[in-house]
């Protein structure tokens, strides 16, 4: 068998490539590990965004409800001047006719929309004090829209279609322990009495409501700071659009309709987020990104640098590889194939540093409290505390092993280029 139909059959490449990494052992390892380094702190840092950004959808969650994309409130220009005691009143927020909420889910774009009514009831307290109770007054058709769809029912049951017509309530659990509340129990709202079906858990500390009525109940019971009858309207509309990219159209539609009304989507809610969570969001979106591209920037750059310096001290073996018959292509597919094994071993090293980074994250990372504005036009707020749990997305996990391997075979294939211009007269004249 002749030099060149052994060197023509394919595990020949491999047997010469596995000799040549383990001859380069410690060159290679420290390419690998330079773009491990690059690969891991990337995944790390987009794990703790992405798990900034969960922690901000919770908070959101908590406080306006689950896919409520768009919020649509009017505040009141002239309130009045009615403050009775046991009157379920609208507060800050003026009603507005309750077609519109029919109207907004006509729009283009919009999946779905439901009216919503946000009522104080003022109570007396113990010590001779006054204490307000907040009444939500949800759409039982619709009950994934709105404050009400943000909490976890743990005993009794939730609304159902048929309880538009019914004096039911479901009251939050805070407010049920300080008020000796169970299922079946009474609950008393502007002097009518509800029966409670279900206790809602609210996430840490957020609590949109101490009560739930039907929305049919609340317009029956509640009054405008006029002391209007509040019969179809409602206060506050929650709009869901179609997708992520479709909101900045659907709101605009929205203000088209409704002029007069403050039209919030869920990134207006976020920026009005501030706490501990708002700086670790600022951190991590800031510093903790340019960290980790300038570390993976720097990985691909010492990956060419040594490769580069490689092929440079390896002329006289590639001058003999050509002087015994290896073509350019031969030469320059083994260079890219070493730089690709390479890759692929600091890919491997950084996507298991990256996992344990992030794993050590979501253990020593401390729980991190928010506080924002409640969107009831009271002016109060609510602070939530919520734990960091990083996880990598898949995309971003491919983009930097990708971009890892597609940076050593860049390098490899600059070094191969240089390799295969040598002849093997000029090859052997270059060793001294």
């Amino acid at each position: 068998m002749t030099g060149k139909s052994l060197r023509s059959r394919p595990w020949f490449f491999l047997v010469f490539l596995h000799r040549e990494l383990r001859c380069r052992l410690r060159q290679g390892l420290l390419i690998g590990l330079g773009l491990g380094l690059g690969v891991g702190l990337v995944m790390v840092v987009s794990a703790a965004s992405a798990g900034v950004a969960a922690a901000q959808a919770v908070v959101l969650r908590s406080l306006y409800g689950i896919s409520t994309g768009l919020t649509v409130t009017e505040q009141v220009r002239h309130p009045g001047a009615l403050q009775d005691p046991g009157a379920l009143l609208t507060g800050g927020l003026a009603p507005f006719s309750s077609a519109l909420a029919a109207s907004v889910a006509r729009l283009p774009h919009v999946a779905s929309a439901a009216g919503g009514l946000q009522l104080t009831e003022l109570k007396p307290a113990a010590g001779g004090l006054w204490t307000n109770i907040t009444v939500d007054g949800a759409d039982v058709a619709r009950p994934r829209l709105g404050p009400y769809a943000a909490g976890t029912i743990v005993s009794g049951r939730g609304f159902i279609p048929a309880d538009g017509a019914m004096d039911v309530a479901v009251v939050d659990g805070n407010y049920a322990t300080a008020n000796k509340l169970r299922v079946n129990s009474p609950v008393d709202v502007a002097g009518t009495s509800f029966k409670v079906i279900g206790i809602v858990r609210q996430a840490q500390g957020a609590g949109s409501a101490d009560i739930y009525l039907p929305l049919d109940a609340a317009q029956r019971l509640g009054r405008s700071p006029d002391g209007e009858r509040l019969s179809r309207q409602v206060n506050v509309i929650y709009a869901a659009a179609d997708s992520v990219t479709q909101v900045a159209d659907v709101r605009q539609e929205i203000s088209r309709l409704i002029p007069a009304a403050t039209v919030t989507s869920n990134s207006d809610l976020a920026k009005a987020v501030t706490g501990q969570l708002r700086s670790a969001a600022r951190l991590v979106g800031s510093l903790g990104m340019w960290v980790a591209v300038a570390a993976l920037t720097a990985a691909v750059a010492v990956a060419s640098l040594l490769t580069s310096a490689a092929v440079t001290r390896r002329t006289r073996e590639f001058g003999t590889l050509k002087a015994l018959g290896w073509t350019s292509r031969r030469i320059t597919g083994q260079i890219i194939g070493e730089s690709l094994a390479i890759g692929v071993a600091g890919t491997a090293i950084g996507l298991a540093a990256g996992f344990a980074g992030t794993a050590l994250v979501n253990g020593l990372a401390p729980k991190l409290s928010a506080t924002a504005p409640r969107n009831d036009g009271s002016g109060e707020t609510a602070t939530v505390a919520v734990r960091l749990a990083a996880h990598a997305s898949p995309a971003v996990i491919a983009a930097a092993a990708l971009l890892a391997i597609g940076a050593a075979a860049l390098a490899g294939a600059l070094g191969a280029w240089r390799a295969a211009r040598l002849q093997p007269a000029d090859a052997f004249a270059q060793i001294t």
